[in-house]
């Protein structure tokens, strides 16, 4: 819905690529399962945003 969520949201997903990639390199697997829960949240949280904005949408096209 705002922007600065999808920003945060953004920046969660990245971090979590890095430490997957991280992980990956290092052999490190709790920290690459780590950033792929990350990201996995990341994209729960912008499809909620998606719904938000969908919903804000259908709402304004009834006020017209």
């Amino acid at each position: 819905m705002g922007f600065d969520d999808k920003a945060e949201n953004k920046g969660q997903d990245l971090k979590g690529r890095a430490k997957e990639a991280a992980g990956s390199v290092t052999g490190n697997d709790d920290l690459k399962n780590e950033g792929r829960g990350d990201q996995a949240e990341s994209s729960v949280k912008q499809a909620g945003e998606k719904v938000k904005d969908a919903a804000g949408d259908v709402k304004d096209a009834f006020k017209k």
